[in-house]
């Protein structure tokens, strides 16, 4: 079963008069991760698609959905895979790769055949992206020995975390899509601080790994008027190309980071001072 829903952009200045339920309603996403259901989020922001699979007892396929008025999910989209759960695979039209947990899939434009399966005794959770394509790339897995791995932050600023690019252009050719995985080392809770912009393209936040009882405090809006969402475990959180996107948890949790827009220059950012955070 494919469940989607649709969400159109917002300009700063309506945001800025959102409600915390209008907040939440616009770019909060709760529900990824339902039983042998496929859960998809279509955004007007890049024509982004963010979402989560888990084949609990039967394998799952995935299929177009209406917004794309396509045949197959793929005929003009690249499709990047997470997965965050137990042992799993994909079939993309009839190849299999196994992917343990944090381990990532780069899917280029046309494949026909997406299938996604937990291994026996395991139960996968696969977290997606997805964006517009021009030109079709290989399909090819990021294995942790393949991720580049960077070292940031200070436990001083409560911020040391391991940053582990997956399906970046030094790693994966790619259209628009680029996927990384943030880990906060136990004691540290703040990530992405200082906090950024890129107009060029937007980004999506998935939070994981939050021990339960915890939540995590995203901010997104512009760096002089910024807001806040609370979320919890295994949620997704939409940022505009005009919005920070940073938080701080109760805990240390791990994220994903995606993107997607004009530029696959991993450093096109313009930073905030903290100091000079509103």
């Amino acid at each position: 079963m494919t469940n989607h829903s649709f969400r159109y952009a917002s300009h700063p200045n309506d945001a800025n008069k959102y409600n915390t339920n209008e907040l939440r309603e616009h770019f909060l996403i709760e529900k990824l991760f339902t039983k042998d259901e496929i859960n998809l989020t279509y955004s007007m922001f890049d024509r982004y698609i963010v979402g989560g699979i888990m084949p609990a007892s039967k394998s799952l396929k995935l299929e177009t959905i209406p917004y794309l008025k396509s045949e197959n999910f793929l005929d003009r989209r690249e499709l990047g895979i997470v997965n965050v759960g137990g042992k799993g695979s994909v079939s993309v039209d009839g190849e299999i790769y196994n992917l343990d947990k944090k381990e990532a899939l780069y899917v280029g434009q046309g494949a026909k055949e997406v299938i996604f399966s937990s291994e026996k005794g395991g139960q996968a959770l696969f977290y997606v992206n997805s964006a517009p394509a021009h030109k079709s790339f290989p399909t090819k897995k990021v294995g942790k020995e393949d991720a580049e791995v960077i070292q940031l932050g200070d436990e001083k600023f409560a911020n040391k975390r391991v940053l582990n690019k997956l399906i970046v252009n030094s790693i994966v050719e790619t259209c628009q899509l680029q996927m990384g995985l943030t880990e906060l080392l136990p004691g540290n809770v703040w990530n992405t601080m200082p906090a950024h912009t890129h107009n060029r393209r937007m980004e999506a936040y998935f939070y994981f790994d939050l021990e339960d009882g915890q939540t995590i405090a995203h901010f997104m809006g512009q760096p002089d008027n910024t807001r806040h969402i609370f979320l919890q475990n295994n949620m997704a959180v939409l940022s505009p190309e005009w919005s920070i996107h940073s938080g701080s948890g109760t805990s240390n949790y791990s994220f994903i980071w995606g993107m997607a827009g004009e530029n696959l220059d991993y450093g096109d950012m313009d930073v905030c001072p903290p100091n000079e955070l509103r």
